[in-house]
């Protein structure tokens, strides 16, 4: 019983640690009415429709069925890296980053394994941990703090585009100099990939129409009560399992760290504290928030104590860069390369770090001038 406790509570640390944060904070603010204005109930809603809709895609193999067929026409090592790492950057816009990662790290080591270029796997990895973290910035659907900043600030989607578009440019320019600087071969193995599960055509469809209702939500055009009931009607009718594959914990986290940080706008000594620290330097103290709690957490932090939106987008986009927990999609690719390659775990970790601080110092680089 212990052990299991103390595995769930490493499984998903920041949850508990949004809890920790809301239990204690409801000792000095106890509970009343207030605290159902706290959570958002919007932005929960679509995050449980489209983890739900990404997850019957991925269940179907929708994804590895896309990669499969993109690599089917490429010859060269450099070709293949580039669709790896590309498809991660793409995807991640549409279907998360954490998605994208789950699905595209395993497709690739088996990839280049097959291919007989296992020495490739690392960089590979690293690239396409950084090509779904910043590709993912481009959406409000692309991330979890895409999403509630989005919803949460009202923001004209026309606004959110213009806003962080050149970053999402300079790290495609970035990914692609990278790319191209590799040496490149031809591969002579044949790269028959199998995959696991089957595409079912009823069920592509339903989840086709799903998906196009919450991008509707996201332009705020069908109400969020909707498409979530719209959601469970169809999962209860044609996919029950999926039920199960929903990140229950991310929208945990989401509602404990709702109930800290409402409570921490009420502490008025707490609140002038946190605001001052904001003033400072609001991007680097965004961005280094980040690096010790991540970027979804710092994103529920630190709204309730800055109205500059944009500021914001921008530093927990960016501060996904850096440190492994910079961003907790990070952290799936690292698991894949300590199963995959154990022996590899320290070159990775060295090649991570070094190419993350690099995008993060050119990224911030662009900001300063643009400001």
């Amino acid at each position: 019983m212990k052990q299991t406790i103390i595995h769930w509570i490493k499984k998903d640390v920041i949850l508990m640690i949004s809890w920790i944060l809301a239990i204690l904070f409801m000792v000095v603010v106890p509970p009343d009415k207030q605290y159902l204005e706290y959570i958002d109930w919007k932005t929960l809603g679509l995050l449980f429709s489209l983890m739900a809709v990404m997850a019957g895609l991925k269940e179907m193999g929708v994804f590895q069925t896309l990669g499969k067929h993109l690599l089917s026409k490429v010859k060269s090592k450099r070709g293949i890296e580039s669709v790896l790492v590309l498809l991660c950057f793409f995807s991640s816009m549409i279907v998360t980053n954490d998605v994208a990662l789950i699905t595209f790290v395993p497709f690739a080591i088996e990839v280049l394994t097959m291919a007989n270029k296992k020495k490739s796997i690392v960089f590979v990895v690293v690239m396409q941990t950084i090509a779904a973290n910043l590709g993912s910035m481009f959406t409000p659907i692309g991330n979890p703090q895409n999403l509630y900043i989005y919803a949460k600030s009202q923001m004209p989607l026309q606004v959110f585009f213009i806003t962080i578009a050149p970053y999402v440019v300079l790290s495609f320019v970035l990914i692609m100099i990278c790319l191209l600087c590799r040496k490149n071969e031809l591969v002579k193995a044949n790269l028959n990939i199998h995959y696991v599960g089957k595409v079912k055509k009823e069920k592509l469809v339903a989840y086709g129409i799903l998906f196009v209702l919450n991008l509707l939500c996201v332009g705020k055009i069908t109400p969020v009560w909707m498409i979530v009931i719209i959601t469970v009607i169809m999962l209860s009718v044609m996919d029950r399992k999926i039920f199960g594959k929903i990140d229950y914990a991310l929208l945990f986290t989401f509602i404990g760290f709702f109930l800290f940080v409402g409570n921490m706008g009420r502490i008025t000594t707490l609140k002038q504290w946190i605001e001052a620290i904001l003033q400072k330097n609001e991007l680097l103290t965004i961005i280094g928030t980040s690096q010790v709690i991540s970027n979804v957490p710092t994103a529920l932090l630190l709204s309730g104590f800055t109205s500059h939106w944009e500021i914001l987008l921008i530093g927990t986009n960016l501060g996904g860069l850096g440190t492994m927990i910079a961003s907790m999609a990070s952290l799936i690719s690292y698991k894949y390369i300590a199963k995959e390659l154990p022996n590899e775990k320290g070159q990775y970790v060295i090649s991570f770090t070094i190419c993350n601080i690099g995008f993060l110092v050119l990224l911030v680089g662009l900001y300063l001038v643009i400001l």
